[in-house]
């Protein structure tokens, strides 16, 4: 009976999980509606005006804004987009992953010199990087309690002017690219200095005839920070919705996985409650008969 009563513990405890997990995941759902709205509004404004930006600065020179100046990566700092909590599947471990395999593969010298510099969006990529000693600059993990572009752009700002400074040669950004519910896939891209369009992206943008007003020069001057802020609050909204539906699928298969035990562990009290009941059965018709003899 000992095992029996084991047995219904744990058909209790995996029961109240899978009322967690159901839980979580409507909870997931429904935030993910509106991470995905905000994120689906932004893309095409930032695409545009990527797009745009790449057009108008074909012409330019290196030196003609100080975040297209190119130098040589002896500082490198390597933004990590994560979220604060757990329970989202590989969603923070993948995001860590892709980042140290850009340091080791880019920018191993630099990591050994002491050079390569950590700006964690998200609790668990500041604590992973804090832990292994790498030098993490701030901690931002309150911008996902209020999550707007005014806020991320103190961070983009403190980075720009890193970079304006010379504290940085290069600003990488790695973050969570959201498709869909199901989907999520890693980048990791440049964002300082300016990467250069490729020859692709030059052909078709070659044809666009834009009338400007003021000059060409004061206008890039106007677009390349705003673009950069722009691209920084981008891969935010994309790692924010990313999470939710990392989150959303991983608590769906949690709440399946709870229900394939439920019945494994059903079926086997039914066959210990049926093993202990032919148990006493017995017993009792051989007390019976051991008495009529």
């Amino acid at each position: 009976m000992a095992n029996l009563k084991e047995v219904r513990n744990r058909i209790s405890s995996v029961s109240s999980t899978q009322q967690i997990t159901k839980a979580m995941k409507m909870v997931s759902a429904a935030k993910l509606k509106r991470a995905t709205n905000a994120i689906v509004q932004l893309r095409p404004y930032a695409n545009k005006l990527k797009e745009l930006l790449a057009n108008l600065s074909q012409s330019l020179e290196d030196g003609s804004s100080p975040y297209l100046q190119e130098r040589e990566p002896v500082r490198v700092l390597v933004v990590v987009v994560t979220s604060n909590r757990g329970l989202a599947g590989a969603f923070n471990a993948n995001a860590i992953k892709t980042a140290n395999n850009l340091i080791a593969e880019k920018y191993s010298k630099q990591l050994l010199a002491g050079n390569v510099s950590i700006i964690a969006i998200g609790k668990k990529s500041q604590e992973y990087y804090q832990r292994r000693k790498y030098n993490v600059i701030g901690n931002n993990n309150d911008l996902y309690l209020d999550l707007n572009f005014e806020n991320t752009s103190k961070i983009t700002e403190s980075i720009m002017k890193g970079f304006v400074n010379g504290d940085f040669d290069r600003v990488e950004l790695v973050y969570n690219h959201f498709r869909n519910a199901a989907v999520q896939y890693l980048i990791a891209e440049q964002l300082l200095p300016v990467p250069k369009p490729e020859k692709q992206e030059q052909v078709k943008t070659a044809n666009v005839d834009y009338i400007l007003e003021p000059s060409q020069e004061e206008i890039v001057e106007q677009l390349i920070p705003k673009n950069i802020k722009i691209q920084l609050y981008r891969a935010v909204l994309d790692s924010n919705a990313s999470e939710h539906g990392a989150r959303m699928t991983a608590m769906d298969k949690a709440t399946e996985n709870a229900g394939d035990l439920l019945k494994a562990l059903k079926l086997s009290y039914n066959q210990a409650r049926q093993a202990a009941i032919t148990t006493e059965l017995t017993e009792i018709v051989s007390g019976a008969a051991a008495l009529s003899s």
